[in-house]
């Protein structure tokens, strides 16, 4: 054997030491995600994680179930206990080297309630915010908030912290997610879990896989994009500097003058942060997969409407990719579409708005999804509406009836299904009327707009009989096409008698801009049933 030669004296007596002194020893530790107050999920196996030192025996109890794990070279380790019925409260200790006992751990019910600015948007701002905030007396309600993160790959983790539900806590909570709890809770009588990961503004592609992305031309485009953007964004920083430097100019001229100041220029967003794509999966999506949850809320789209038709093949892919990586199956994915926005013209026209929401209609086709209608929620050139009770009771009412198996609440307002066309008139009929049609606000009905092989809708007269609408204008004598609440902020008041309002449709599939160069469509177009219901859930 070689043997080093030590250099004499003090020195040589402190490198010595450093060689005979045993590496440092490291306490079992626990993700934030495992913490007194948390949640788990009723009656499903619970996956509980942490780190140790390589080889060390950890043992993980909570309840009837204890469980043992031995930590690998790389820390980790991992273990599955059985599923509990719902209740609490219990412990959960975790032993090794060191004890962890994790207190007033509840079982119940778990969401994950994701998405963009919507979604976060906190029970403070919302309709009634102080009311409501006051009655927040809701111990079996908690929140675990994923702290904003933005990861290139995936990581293991994410911060965090769970939080009681009380009159002092509850202001800074998902108003969506929040109200929706508040409806289960009492109903259901068990603890209900939230786990807020959102961001806002964020588009789905910063919500979905990589591989996901890189394997579909359609997403590889707006990747590529996003990589322009990167290289591109010093040159738009640098243009935004000097217009900016104008617009001072400008501003200085107007005051002098008496004169209104111009708009001021819009900086550049820079690249990274929640724009980029699988940037927020990896960093508040991928940390979760592993706790057991019962479902998803969703509330995003905002951020994909210049660009409707991707949507289309995008949020059905997302949803899938978060359901095989879950491992859970086909869990429950509700969501919201989006609501009114902007401004009304006046007269019809193409609106992109519309179009995202259509997008969302039609991941109805994607099994056990169940989609709020918010048509009717929305304020005028705000795109943060504080009505966040109506849009969380639509949510609670899928969860109840396809999710908890209350079958007799009804979850939907009408559903466009056919339209035939006789004596210059269009018959619309719908699924879902719910002992029949109505009117919101009382006559007339609005929202109806109608065209013929031109292309050009005009705004229709509409009269509801029994379970169908009847729609026409003079000005199309021969009408090919029917439109309903299709623009960014329409004029719409068609419910059932559940007063859940009818979402909205078109019958025909034209492209904007594109001149009429087909035969005229059917006299009775149709839209295929797209409502999956939802298996109950086991009780």
């Amino acid at each position: 054997m070689i043997r080093p030669i030590l250099p004499s004296g003090p020195i040589c007596f402190c490198l010595a030491a450093v060689a005979l002194t045993p590496p440092c020893r490291a306490n079992v530790s626990l993700p934030p995600i495992f913490a007194d107050n948390m949640v788990i999920q009723q009656q499903t196996d619970i996956t509980v994680w942490g780190k140790a030192d390589p080889d060390e025996s950890v043992t993980v109890k909570i309840g009837p179930d204890s469980q043992q794990a031995i930590a690998g070279e790389d820390r980790n380790w991992e273990v599955k206990l059985d599923g509990l019925k719902a209740g609490g409260p219990y412990e959960m200790t975790v032993s090794g080297k060191n004890s962890i006992t994790l207190h007033n751990v509840a079982v119940g019910e778990i969401w994950v309630c994701s998405g963009e600015s919507n979604m976060e948007f906190k029970v403070m701002a919302a309709r009634n915010g102080p009311e409501e905030m006051a009655e927040a007396h809701l111990p079996m309600v908690r929140v675990f908030t994923v702290k904003h993160n933005a990861a290139e790959k995936p990581v293991r983790d994410c911060e965090g912290a769970w939080t009681v539900c009380d009159p002092d806590t509850v202001k800074d909570f998902s108003a969506v997610a929040y109200f929706f709890a508040h409806e289960l809770n009492p109903a259901m009588r068990m603890p209900i879990g939230l786990i807020q990961s959102a961001w806002g503004p964020s588009p789905a592609v910063a919500w979905t896989p990589h591989n996901i992305l890189d394997k579909d031309p359609a997403f590889r485009t707006v990747m590529d994009m996003y990589g322009r953007t990167v290289v591109d964004f010093p040159d738009a920083l640098a243009a935004y500097k000097t217009r900016l430097a104008q617009w001072k100019t400008a501003c200085d001229a107007a005051k002098a003058a008496g004169s209104p100041a111009p708009r001021k220029p819009l900086e550049p967003l820079p690249p990274g942060g929640p724009r980029e794509p699988s940037a927020l999966y990896n960093g508040m999506i991928y940390p979760l997969l592993r706790y057991a949850i019962r479902g998803v809320l969703w509330y995003q789209g905002e951020s994909d409407t210049s660009d409707p038709l991707l949507y289309r093949r995008l949020f059905p892919a997302m949803i899938a990719a978060w359901r095989n990586a879950w491992n859970q199956g086909d869990f429950p994915f509700l969501y919201v579409q989006l609501s009114d926005f902007l401004g009304r013209h006046p007269q019809p026209a193409e609106s992109n708005w519309a179009e995202l929401r259509e997008a969302q209609s039609l991941a109805l086709n994607t099994p056990r999804t169940g989609m709020a209608v918010t048509i009717d929620t929305g304020e005028e050139y705000n795109m943060h509406p504080a009505d966040k009770q109506t849009v969380a009771h639509r949510l609670a009412l899928i969860a109840q009836s396809q999710v908890y198996g209350k079958s007799a609440v009804a979850t939907s307002g009408p559903v466009f299904d056919r339209m035939q066309i006789a004596d210059g008139k269009a018959t619309v009929s719908f699924t879902h009327e719910e002992g029949g049609l109505a009117t919101r606000n009382g006559p007339p009905l609005k929202g109806f707009a109608i065209a013929g092989e031109d292309r050009k809708f005009v705004w229709a007269s509409a009269e509801i009989r029994g379970d169908k609408v009847i729609v026409q204008s003079p000005d199309v004598p021969n009408p090919v096409a029917v439109r309903y609440a299709w623009a960014d902020f329409p004029d719409c008041g068609l419910v059932n008698k559940a007063r859940l309002p009818a979402e909205p449709f078109r019958t025909d599939d034209w492209v904007a801009g594109e001149p009429s160069a087909s035969p005229t469509p059917s006299a009775s177009p149709t839209k295929p049933h797209r409502k999956h219901h939802l298996a109950p859930a086991q009780p």
